[in-house]
Parts: structure tokens; sequence; C-alpha cells
């Protein structure tokens, strides 16, 4: 396995709106803890703590741990890009080389979940989120990629959100978006937030006991390419810089990351360590609260 203990510290600007939010540990400083990627996406917290994430144009995925650092976990994985763990341990990803959903099974092989709606191959899984009860909900905007077989085109007639339930049944839950992508839901499964990238636009929605949709709201004038939520509630968004939302939509907080951040989450044994990856590198930051497991 390939090592890599870089730690940099780095000074972040931190602007909080209203009342001090508290949520950033006292005197904490944006950490460095990897660098040289191509472009950093996916992480996805193990139930241990420790993060995994991707090198997508690189078809690899790191695991990085607190107290080892950075290693390579595998350079085979479908061009993985969003990821979550399910209620079994198993490392889900959204893998566009194939435009399918696959899981990693104890010997990192991939195992196939989804593909093909309707008899046609999707757009692009882009990233995921796994309700309590185990479905899954990906968002699938269309992003041409350079490694497909030449022809390969958009076939989907919408750039979709889907619902994935744990007995195989598959649905398109959004389909009015111009480019989804970002995507979370809170601990309990009733409410979803899912970003509209090129519309500038996170919105909030009703889960129902059939896993479909309702109640559809606006939540906050940003796209986001990744997102998280932590034990109070808020909701980090990524575009440009991390933004923190309460869960009433009010901006709380703004962070500036050292490179443009394309999504996060909550790592580490106590879940206090904000995971950010962005472009050529990742980053940490220790906070006063946690992620939702």
């Amino acid at each position: 396995m390939k090592l890599i203990n870089t730690v940099l510290l780095l000074s972040a600007t931190i602007v909080l709106y209203g009342q001090e939010s508290g949520i950033i540990a006292e005197d904490a400083e944006i950490q460095q803890a990897g660098t040289g990627y191509a472009f950093t996406e996916g992480p996805a917290v193990s139930p241990d703590g420790r993060i995994f994430f991707t090198d997508q144009p690189n078809d690899r995925i790191y695991v990085w741990d607190e107290i080892r650092g950075i290693e390579l976990w595998s350079e085979d994985t479908g061009r993985s890009n969003g990821m979550y763990f399910n209620a079994d341990g198993q490392l889900v990803a959204c893998a566009d080389l194939f435009n399918q959903l696959v899981y990693f099974d104890r010997d990192k092989k991939r195992q196939l979940l989804f593909e093909n709606y309707e008899g046609k191959h999707l757009n692009g899984p882009n990233d995921l989120w796994i309700a309590p009860n185990g479905d899954i909900y990906f968002t699938d905007p269309y992003y041409h990629r350079n490694y497909w077989e030449e022809g390969h085109t958009e076939v989907q007639d919408r750039r979709g959100v889907y619902h994935l339930s744990r007995d195989g049944a598959i649905s398109r839950v959004i389909d009015d978006y111009k480019q989804p992508n970002g995507i979370i839901g809170t601990p309990d499964g009733k409410t979803l937030y899912v970003a509209d990238i090129n519309d500038g636009k996170i919105w909030k929605y009703e889960i129902r006991p059939d896993g479909s949709l309702s109640g559809k709201t606006f939540f906050a004038p940003k796209g986001s390419d990744g997102m998280t939520i932590d034990e109070r509630g808020n909701i980090y968004l990524t575009m440009g810089k991390v933004w923190v939302y309460s869960p009433d939509g009010e901006l709380r907080q703004e962070i500036e990351v050292p490179e443009s951040p394309s999504n996060v989450c909550f790592g580490g044994k106590d879940r206090d360590i904000l995971f950010i990856t962005a472009r050529s590198s990742v980053y940490t930051l220790k906070m006063n609260v946690r992620g939702v497991k």
C-alpha cells in the first residue's frame, strides 16, 4: 500500500452570519492531508471513521485515517465518483465507466447493483445517499467522459434523480433539473436535499414511506457538487468554498479552502473532522459538531 503522510497547516477565512455558529473547533486550522491527485471526489466515511475518497480521473480510491494518513486502496474502481457506505459496511459507488451503481466486496471487486434505466444506459451516476432503510437515492447528470467508447451519447431523456429500493425496484423521482449533482438526506430518513448545480439551487423534499418524494421546497441559492449534514441538521455545500446552512435555510458560515472544494463529509473516530476533497488535494478541519451515522 502506498502511504501518504502529508500534513500542511493552512490559514482559512471563516465568515459567520448572525450569531456565532460555534461549529468549528476553537483555533482550528485547515490542514492539507494529501496532495498530488488529478481530481478528488466522493468522500465516504466507513463505520470505523476512516474516509474513502476517489481520484476519479486516475481511477483510484484512497483511504484516509486520522493516525496513519492516506493509503491507496484500489486502482480498479470503474471510475468511481460519489460513494457511501451501506448498513452492511460495503462501499457503494457511482461508477460511470460503464454508467453503473456498484459496491465493493471483501476482495475489493466491483459488484453490480444497477444499470440501464428502461433498457438504456444511465447518463453517468454522480452522487448518492443511502437512507436508513437501505434505499438508495442517486443523481444522474451528464458530463461527457473522454474514457467512454466512441459514439457514447446521452440517451436518457432527463437528467434525473433515481430511487433504488432495497428490493431492487427503480424509479425516477426527480426529472425537472438542469443538472442534478450533490445529494444528502437526514438520519431519520424523512428529508432529502438535492442540488441542481447548473441552476444554482438546492431543493428540499419530504420522503414518503414508499420512497417517492413530495413537497419540493427551495432551500438555498447555491449549486453544490457534494453535500453533507451534521448532528445539528446543518447542511454543508461545496461551490467555490464550503457553505453551511441551518436546517431552516439560513446561511450560518462560509469556509474558504485553498482549492475549490468538490465534496465534503465528516470522519475520524469521533466523526468531528470535516474532510474536504478539493481538486488536487484533500483537507481536514477540526469541528465542534459531528457528522451523523
